[in-house]
């Protein structure tokens, strides 16, 4: 009998030209943001990867390695800025940010239940905007996508409706922070509880001050960790009322929290600590930081190589306005609780 072959996972030579794509922008957009650092090389990187995918269409030989790109170099510039951080800080950072952050998922869930009622949008598709919004982008929507089992036209619908207020809040955040007159502390506390993806509160909190984007980039690895809550409850709400339809005892559920779980944020940890530890030389922290802020920067732009605009303008009307009112409430929501705490 001959053995069943298996699809190779993607080579490093099938990664190759998407990779080199992504780092020959990332070199021009890191060289652009140097020149004009109120925008910053990371939102360099998102407008010239999406002109460079809408206007030229990289074939599909280019696609394993942006993919690559937008994922796994994301995750590895941000253990690779674990390095300069101590855990003293990280802890300190993560209870200062927790009452924000709480404040604004209950308004991200409760602001996407009203509107979704308000513009007739289904359940599905109201939790996957609230959960995108409220914690970590399409991660979160990734994550809860096999619990609720939401058909592809909702989980397309909703990645496309995050992903643009990502690039908004990317160009806008900054320049309403300056508006604002917001501290570093104050703008990173506000990027990371209010952008939803990570790439996107690494983007704009860079581009405000590399204090801010330290700070932004903490808060948000905090918010990001309570997707496992919400993930577990919506695993038990499904499975109850999976098995009240099917009346019967049990049901065989997929859900399984390794594949949830956002393991580099335990790698992060494990760089701040190696670095609270004073294993890493003075000396060889900025080097370390360079090559995490050009990674970002790969990362920004093989997102920017990935958005199709003809997909998002396709997507319809009610979901843009739904994600459009949970952003809203969301950004205004955190400024008035730093306003009330104190801490802008």
């Amino acid at each position: 009998m001959n053995a069943i072959s298996l699809p190779a996972a993607p080579t490093l030579q099938l990664r190759a030209s998407g990779l080199l794509l992504a780092m020959a922008i990332a070199l021009a957009a890191w060289w652009l943001g140097h020149q004009l650092p109120l925008i910053g090389g990371p939102v360099f990187g998102i407008v010239i990867g999406i002109a460079v995918r809408n206007l030229l269409s990289p074939g599909e030989r280019f696609n394993p390695g942006i993919q690559f790109a937008s994922k796994q170099i994301l995750q590895w510039s941000i253990i690779a800025l674990g390095f300069g951080l101590s855990l003293t800080q990280v802890a300190k950072t993560g209870l200062e940010s927790l009452s924000v952050t709480v404040v604004t998922m209950s308004v991200a869930f409760a602001s996407a239940w009203l509107l979704g009622r308000v513009l007739k949008v289904h359940d599905k598709l109201k939790i996957l905007i609230g959960v995108g919004t409220a914690i970590c982008g399409g991660s979160a929507i990734a994550a809860v996508t096999p619990i609720i089992k939401p058909d592809d036209h909702d989980t397309a619908f909703a990645i496309s409706t995050i992903f643009l207020f990502n690039i908004v809040a990317v160009l806008l955040f900054p320049l309403l922070g300056h508006a604002l007159h917001l501290s570093d502390l104050g703008f990173g506390l506000w990027a990371g509880t209010a952008i939803n993806d990570t790439s996107s509160v690494v983007a704009a909190g860079y581009s405000y001050s590399t204090a801010a984007g330290d700070y932004a980039t903490i808060v948000k690895l905090t918010r990001a960790t309570l997707i496992i809550p919400i993930c577990l409850i919506l695993a038990i709400v499904v499975a109850m009322r999976e098995k009240r339809a099917a009346k019967h005892a049990g049901v065989v559920s997929d859900f399984k929290l390794s594949r949830i779980f956002p393991w580099f944020i335990l790698w992060f940890l494990v760089a701040s600590a190696v670095r609270t530890a004073g294993f890493v030389p003075g000396d060889v922290q900025p080097a370390i930081h360079l090559a995490a802020e050009f990674m970002i920067i790969v990362a920004l732009t093989a997102i920017g190589l990935s958005a199709d605009l003809r997909k998002m303008a396709s997507t319809g009307v009610r979901p843009i306005l739904l994600g459009l009112g949970v952003w809203a409430a969301v950004s205004v929501s955190s400024l008035l609780v730093q306003l009330v705490i104190g801490q802008l």
